[in-house]
C-alpha cells in the first residue's frame, strides 16, 4: 500500500462541482492499493498516517503528528499510485488492485483511521474527482507499507 501525503493548510475534493470532502490544516492522503495489501498493511498504514511527524513544534522541527495539531485527514483513493512506471513511457496498472478489492481495502483503511481519530474526510471512490489544496511547505512524503503475505 502506498500513500502520498501532503501537509496542507486546506484541501478539498469535489465531484461534479459538489464538495464531497474537505479539511483545513492537516494531511491530504492519496492512497494506492495493491493486490497483496491485507489487514496488516491497512493497520500499518493507519498507524503511520496518524503518527507520522510532519508538523512543526515550537522550535520549528517536524516533531508533531496530525493528531497532536488536531488537524484533518482527507483520504482519497488514487489507483495510479500503484502503477508500475519502471519500463517504457506508459504506466502499467497490473500492480494495482482490482476496483472491487481496492474499494474494499480503501474503505477498511478509512474505517480503521476513523475508529482512532475523528477528523477524517474522504473523496468518492471511483469518481472523477477534482482535488484542490494549498500545500504547506511544500511538504510531501511517499509512505509505503507491506502486509504479512509478501
Amino acid at each position: 500500500m502506498k500513500s502520498l501525503i501532503q501537509r496542507v493548510s486546506q484541501a478539498r475534493v469535489s465531484v461534479a462541482g459538489a464538495t464531497v470532502g474537505a479539511i483545513d490544516q492537516g494531511l491530504l492522503v492519496l492512497v494506492g492499493i495493491e493486490p497483496t495489501d491485507d489487514q496488516e498493511a491497512i493497520e500499518r498504514m493507519a498507524h503511520k498516517l496518524l503518527h507520522f511527524r510532519v508538523f512543526a513544534d515550537v522550535e520549528g522541527k517536524m516533531n508533531l503528528n496530525v493528531q497532536q495539531i488536531e488537524g484533518g485527514l482527507l483520504l482519497v483513493s488514487q489507483f495510479t499510485l500503484a502503477a508500475d512506471t519502471r519500463k517504457g513511457l506508459r504506466p502499467s496498472f497490473t500492480s494495482a488492485a482490482s476496483p472491487t478489492v481496492a474499494e474494499e481495502r480503501f474503505n477498511q483503511l478509512v474505517a480503521v483511521v476513523r475508529s482512532r481519530y475523528s477528523q477524517v474526510a474522504t473523496g468518492q471512490f471511483g469518481a472523477d474527482m477534482s482535488v484542490s489544496l494549498t500545500n504547506d511547505g511544500p511538504v510531501t512524503f511517499l509512505l509505503e507499507v507491506q502486509g504479512g503475505h509478501r
